[in-house]
């Protein structure tokens, strides 16, 4: 028998969105600017790296 795990779905889903909103600021070149200093892309790869580790895991979770 599984158990569902909803709200852990729920939490892949938004960390997976977050990472994919990374990859697209990466593949577009946009840039970031919070209170006037401008944020490197060093920062998103690192980001969507996390992110989207988060998310596989938790989606792995979520399967259990």
């Amino acid at each position: 028998m599984t158990a569902r795990r909803p709200f852990t779905t729920l939490a892949a889903a938004i960390f997976l969105l977050i990472a994919l909103v990374h990859l697209y600021r990466l593949l577009f070149g946009l840039d970031v600017t919070v209170a006037g200093t401008h944020v490197s892309q060093a920062v998103s790869w690192l980001a969507l790296a996390f992110t989207g580790l988060l998310a596989a895991m938790l989606f792995r979770e979520a399967r259990r």
